[in-house]
């Protein structure tokens, strides 16, 4: 089963504020451990949403643009991990051992292929 782990954005991360260099050797040990374990299929951070757009379709094939940074800083991503583990649980024990003090990360099963049936 393939898991994400959205990492929830922060008025700092919005603010561009980048981690301690603490944070970052936290963070590449606790990768390190997702890769050893051969969990880990990818990991990334996410440019603040100033950098980012979004894009808006509506019928008969339109779409409009809207440029970031965008509202409601709780309800965007600032990274992710994409790991494969063998049940739910095993996914909640990966995402207790992030090296967060404060934040939230949303664990979301993935869609395979045999969810959609024949």
């Amino acid at each position: 089963m393939r898991y994400m782990m959205i990492v929830k954005a922060s008025p700092e991360s919005e603010n561009g504020v980048m981690p301690t260099q603490q944070e970052l050797d936290d963070m590449g040990k606790y990768n390190d451990e997702l890769t050893k374990a051969g969990v880990l299929l990818a990991a990334d951070g996410l440019h603040d949403s100033s950098k980012g757009f979004r894009v808006q379709y509506a019928a008969g094939g339109a779409t409009t643009v809207v440029d970031g940074p965008f509202a409601e800083a709780k309800e965007l991503v600032a990274g992710f991990w994409i790991i494969q583990v063998s049940s739910r649980e095993e996914a909640l024990e990966w995402a207790r051992r992030i090296p967060f003090q404060e934040g939230e990360v949303e664990v979301r099963r993935v869609f395979e292929a045999e969810d959609f049936g024949a």
